[in-house]
């Protein structure tokens, strides 16, 4: 097949050669070269004994394509000829999965899209600092159309100099783009079986997740039949791809499969019946629906949530039994909840999308929203303590469509530093559904958020089963303000986290402007005058200073318990066995399990006595690199938990919610 391929690329040249006389009768001929390519380094200043990342940036010209590094049935790979320093060697270039291009019968692997094959360079050690290094590449490919091909050369060079390995923030957002296009590897092996002339290929990948536009490119020449049609099954979690082939050893190939691309290597075994996957995956929506319903509906017990559900749920108990005004304050709570999840999931979304690895909470990682999220907890706080009420729209002991509706939305935020069980699994399925049902796993995390006002408005039984309406309803009110103001501490201590003690000191110097004209909010109100515009105005200004003058400081675990994943490489190598585990200091249940399970003197003295390396990730300033590393363990954000085993294999994944004797067991 791949000789038969060569031969009409010849012919295909040899057609383009006799009918160019016709070309340049009929239309202008394109100058070339037909793909614009350009020898980029990540670092012009190497460190010895390390590697940078070389790209060769390419752009095809309209209607023209490059071919993959494997062409399919015809055209051929580029071949790139390195001249290099003594001791410099070029590693094989990584490609992005390609496009499919299919002419009379036969399958082309090729890029009509700029495209960035990436070549690691490794560097001797002992080189001094200062030595220039020449890089020279000679490269020739194949360029073409959908009617003729051209064969192409090109000569580059680029110098670096020996040196610290710095490398300019603007080369590495350029860099991080491409490498974001790079197949990420499985992890796990795949499984093939030939059977009557058709292979069936077992992939590895969560059953939660919708396996939209799966298609397997091989990079083993020869594997498949490259034109033949491919059908995607599921069987539990694995993906099964059928098409035409006889392999005869490992299959080497990239699986594109949600809007991603997958590395992976398959060896000869048993696959079992697939199951069809459902159209459109909405049996894969539906259990991450699911999730997020059990997930956001746990979310009420959280000290932030608690308080604000259960004065709304008291201010039902102030209406009386009027049913229509308790159903329509039930569903604009639900609104409001579902309305912000919602948009913070649509913004999650849109920020994935343009290449940043943000996940659940990913604006707790910006100083400036701790800071509002401070000043309301410190308004709800004061309002619940009874110091002043608050007017338009009513809000938490008040009834009204309005108030609820913000009630609700306000709910959902002050929620978000929170993971827990069901949640985690739901929000990394919906970065593989298409953005419908994406959203609609964000949705029901704010519908089981709602869930228990929603049941009281619409459930009289459980409405009357609520306490008498009374006195006591205004002293609940000033203990559940504590809870708030516990939440305020928190933010408080994340902020110092964050931007360090004086930020925080000026943080709280901005909440105590803000008290204050809240107190003499309250002190107009219990003289019975009206609230005019100043008021909110001075608290408008109050909270844009402090967002303003809010500046984030770096901030890591300590040096010998900091993960990066070379350490990890290191250690696994030793053949220890690793504890890592992933945080972030606004996440409360991070914290709990810290404080009540690995912080622990029993579990200390278990790892110790293993000879456990305990490597913490800390997730609280959104670092992109380890946000990666937590996606490609099927987590949206934190908290992550894994146990890598002495010896080698695969890390075990641990529950969200640890326990002393769960971690001493391991």
């Amino acid at each position: 097949m791949r000789a038969f391929g060569f031969l009409i690329v010849t012919m295909m040249v040899a057609l383009a050669a006799w009918a160019s006389s016709a070309r340049a009768q009929n239309a202008p001929e394109q100058p070339g070269p037909h793909l614009r390519i350009a020898l980029v380094a990540e670092s012009d200043t190497p460190k010895a004994g390390g590697e940078v990342a070389l790209a060769l940036d390419t752009n095809p010209q309209p209607g023209w394509h490059g071919y993959w590094q494997n062409p399919g049935n015809a055209g051929f790979a580029a071949k790139l000829e390195w001249t290099l320093p003594k001791g410099l060697s070029a590693g094989a270039p990584a490609y992005p999965a390609p496009q499919r291009l299919l002419i009379s019968g036969l399958m082309n692997y090729v890029f009509e899209r700029p495209y960035a094959p990436i070549v690691m360079l490794k560097v001797p050690a002992g080189l001094a600092a200062g030595t220039t290094l020449p890089i020279k590449l000679h490269m020739t490919y194949l360029v073409c159309t959908a009617q003729l091909c051209v064969p192409e050369s090109g000569d580059f060079a680029i110098t670096l100099t020996v040196g610290d390995g710095a490398v300019d923030p603007a080369q590495r957002a350029l860099f991080d783009g491409w490498r974001r296009d790079l197949p990420q590897p499985l992890g796990v092996d795949a499984t093939y079986q030939v059977a009557g002339g058709a292979v069936h290929v077992a992939v590895p990948y969560p059953a939660s997740a919708a396996g939209e536009g799966a298609y397997f490119y091989p990079i083993t020449a020869n594997a498949i039949d490259y034109a033949a049609p491919q059908t995607i099954a599921r069987d539990g979690d694995s993906l099964i791809v059928t098409t035409k082939g006889a392999p005869s050893g490992p299959i080497d190939g990239v699986l594109s499969v949600d809007g991603r691309a997958l590395g992976l290597r398959a060896l000869p075994g048993k696959v079992a019946t697939p199951i069809a996957v459902p159209s459109g995956g909405w049996l894969a929506v539906l259990f991450a629906f699911g999730s997020a319903v059990v997930g956001g509906l746990i979310l009420n017990v959280m000290p932030c949530v608690f308080p604000i559900l259960s004065l709304k749920a008291l201010s039902l108990a102030k209406a009386g039994g009027d049913e229509r005004g308790a159903r329509g304050e039930a569903l604009a709570y639900t609104g409001g909840a579902v309305a912000m999840c919602l948009a913070l999931g649509g913004a999650i979304l849109a920020l994935r999308a343009g290449g940043s690895a943000v996940g659940w909470a990913f604006q707790l990682q910006d100083p400036r929203v701790v800071v509002l999220l401070l000043l309301l907890t410190v308004g709800i706080a004061l309002n619940f303590a009874g110091l002043f009420d608050l007017p338009v729209p009513r809000f938490a002991t008040r009834s009204g469509a309005t108030g609820a509706f913000a009630t609700g939305a306000l709910a959902a935020f002050v929620a978000t530093p929170c993971t827990g069980p069901f949640m985690g699994a739901a929000l990394f399925a919906a970065l593989f559904l298409p953005w419908p049902g994406a959203l609609a796993v964000f949705a029901g995390l704010g519908l089981g958020l709602a869930l228990p006002f929603l049941l009281l408005g619409f459930v009289p039984a459980l409405r009357r089963r609520l306490p008498k309406p009374g006195a006591w309803m205004d002293t609940l009110r000033r203990i559940l303000s504590i809870p708030m103001w516990l939440t305020s501490v928190a933010l408080a201590w994340l902020l110092g986290k964050q931007v360090g003690v004086n930020g925080m000191a000026f943080a709280l110097l901005v909440s105590l402007g803000f008290a204050i004209v809240l107190w003499a909010v309250g002190r107009k109100q219990a003289r019975g005058l009206a609230v005019g515009v100043a008021a909110p105005a001075i608290l408008l200004a109050i909270a844009v200073a402090g967002v303003w003058l809010m500046r984030p400081v770096p901030h890591s675990a300590p040096s010998d318990q900091a993960f990066s994943e070379a350490k990890l490489a290191t250690l696994r190598a030793q053949g220890r066995p690793v504890f890592a585990y992933f945080t972030a200091d606004w996440c409360v249940t991070c914290k709990v399990n810290e404080r009540v399970a690995i912080d622990t003197d029993g579990v200390q003295a278990a790892f110790k006595r293993k000879n456990v390396a305990v490597l913490v990730g800390d997730w609280t300033n959104g670092d992109p690199v380890l946000g990666r590393f937590i996606e490609a363990h099927n987590r949206l954000g934190v908290p992550l938990y894994l146990y890598y085993p002495p010896g080698g294999g695969e890390p075990r994944v641990l529950p969200q919610v640890l326990t002393p004797s769960m971690l001493e067991e391991l």
